[in-house]
């Protein structure tokens, strides 16, 4: 029940947010619009795969740190490697829709 209901809020959020981009006024800056509107789209299913894959890391670190502390120094260096490597996933997603927009 509540997976369903989440996933209703999810698709009237996104229906809201949309909105503006379809009663925008196309004449003006042609196909412009829905390139600049699916780069966002894109950077934004980059950040929260992002954010996603990060929390899942840190607390599956926290977790085996919790069962087995002795292990905390061989855990923590690879998790901040794992974080680095996602933020810079994201980081390389924004860096694409700055080409993608500037040209």
């Amino acid at each position: 029940m509540k997976k369903s209901m989440l996933l209703v809020l999810l698709a009237l959020a996104t229906l809201a947010i949309a909105a503006p981009v379809f009663a925008a006024d196309g004449g003006a800056a042609g196909g412009g619009d829905w390139k600049v509107a699916m780069a966002a789209l894109g950077l934004g299913i980059a950040a929260a795969g992002c954010g996603m894959g990060q929390g899942r890391a840190a607390a599956d670190a926290l977790g085996g740190i919790a069962r087995n502390p002795g292990a905390a120094g061989r855990i923590q260096p690879a998790m901040l490697l794992a974080l680095a490597f996602m933020e810079s996933l994201t980081i390389f997603a924004w860096v694409m829709v700055l080409i993608l927009n500037a040209g």
